[in-house]
């Protein structure tokens, strides 16, 4: 990106209003200038009567967005406790909810790395395609901290207990299973996505999707379900784990040793947040629930520590605290679901 350049592009082609997240050297991770840029410019297009539609794209060749900006949050954190961190976090889950709400076609260009934050800047759109490129992901409990921008909504309604299994392990899915889980709608192949881009400047976005879709390559998920099902379907992750343990196939093996890497006070808060976003009734609750998490990680250790080993000093070696589940008490996991003294997010509901 040049020094001179935003680093969200707006500007309206034909039918369509583009935005273009424009940090590909970081992998257009979002930080709070780039949110208020996404959420200004959907304010000035739903006024508009030439815009017909959005367009969501990631410069550079790697991806949409590889989420939040962490690095920016652990400064925060370590330097001021986190009120920045939470502001931002506030203005970005409203961006989510009223990218859900938009009341013009909002396509989203999910093709690459799409995790965390990006995921909450595309699959709440209304037009979301995903490439044989496309590697989506909520792997928040990896870094000591619980799925937010409205990924709770989205995995505690994927099919069965997908979602558990892709929030607990911190996986990432291709097209198919993108399909499959409800985090996108159409596959096109990347050779066609210039062109299907192109073409929603001219053309309403039902149409170009219907000339360039394709059938998507199979789903790896779909093969695993009866597993997945039986063995997430617990309110504990110690049984969720057992039951891994015990199934004796490959694949669930592989997925115990992944659980079991990740924050043991993130896991027991993500099962929490993805079981009680099953009874919450609109995507506003669960990112008001989701605020009160991730509120609650900024004094936790967990959070400072897995970015420190994941992104600051990448010796992909945490250490967290406390170490094992029965550690982590049921108070603790309470704590994260309380209202912040700050107050909560505000989005007219209450929960």
């Amino acid at each position: 990106m040049a020094p001179t350049e935003p680093p969200v592009l707006v500007r309206t082609d034909g039918r369509v209003g583009r935005l273009v997240l424009n940090r590909p050297r970081a992998l257009n991770a979002l930080d709070r200038e780039m949110v208020d840029l996404l959420a200004g410019a959907l304010d000035a297009w739903e006024r508009d009567d030439a815009v017909a539609a959005v367009v969501l794209s990631g410069a550079g060749e790697r991806g949409l967005c590889a989420g939040g900006d962490i690095r920016g949050i652990h400064e925060d954190v370590r330097r001021g406790g986190g009120a920045d961190s939470a502001r931002f976090w506030a203005a970005e889950y409203r961006l989510n909810a009223r990218i859900a709400r938009y009341p013009k076609p909002y396509v989203a260009l999910m093709d690459g790395v799409v995790m965390g934050g990006g995921v909450g800047v595309s699959a709440h759109g209304s037009v979301r395609v995903v490439t044989e490129r496309s590697r989506v992901a909520m792997p928040e409990t990896g870094i000591g901290f619980v799925p937010d921008v409205g990924g709770t909504w989205l995995l505690s309604r994927a099919p069965g207990e997908l979602g558990t299994h892709l929030a607990l392990t911190a996986g990432a899915v291709g097209a198919a299973d993108a399909l499959l889980c409800g985090l996108a709608d159409h596959f096109v192949p990347a050779d066609r996505l210039a062109d299907f881009a192109a073409a929603l400047a001219r053309t309403p976005p039902a149409k170009a999707v219907a000339r360039y879709a394709a059938v998507p390559p199979e789903s790896e998920l779909a093969g695993h379900r009866a597993w997945i099902d039986t063995c997430y379907r617990s309110d504990s992750v110690p049984e969720i784990l057992a039951r891994l343990r015990g199934h004796g196939g490959r694949a669930a093996e592989e997925a115990a040793a992944a659980v079991e890497s990740k924050s043991p006070t993130s896991l027991k808060v993500t099962l929490a947040a993805l079981r009680r976003a099953r009874g919450l009734s609109s995507l506003e609750a669960a990112l008001e629930q989701e605020y009160r998490t991730s509120v609650a990680a900024l004094s936790s250790p967990d959070f400072a520590e897995g970015v420190r080993a994941q992104i600051i000093d990448k010796d992909r070696d945490p250490r967290w605290s406390p170490a094992a589940l029965d550690e982590v008490s049921e108070e603790e996991v309470a704590r994260h679901f309380a209202a912040p003294e700050s107050g909560d997010l505000g989005v007219g509901v209450r929960i």
